[in-house]
């Protein structure tokens, strides 16, 4: 339970739920982040650190660059279902089961 609660409380930072969304659709560098959010390197290195260490994201090198992505399948379908609800709750698209 702590560790779903966990991952939730990472989730629920507006800058790091930005980024999920878009790591659970690929993988990004730093810059490449920063810039598609509009927040400053910085700022978006300590969030991914954060997000890192709460098992959310992975990482690959390639050359000097750092590949940020999604953990599996499971985060991404979080993430999915969790902005799909929003989407439902701002849109008035009729709940479903």
């Amino acid at each position: 339970m702590q560790t779903a609660v966990d991952a939730f409380r990472m989730l629920s930072d507006a800058t790091r739920l930005r980024l999920m969304w878009l790591l659970s659709t690929g993988e990004y560098d730093v810059g490449s982040l920063a810039t598609a959010i509009g927040v400053a390197r910085p700022s978006v290195s300590q969030h991914l650190a954060k997000l890192r260490l709460a098992g959310l994201v992975q990482t690959r090198r390639e050359g000097r660059r750092v590949l940020y992505r999604a953990r599996d399948a499971h985060v991404r379908a979080v993430i999915n279902e969790a902005l799909f609800h929003a989407d439902h709750e701002v849109s008035g698209i009729p709940r479903h089961d």
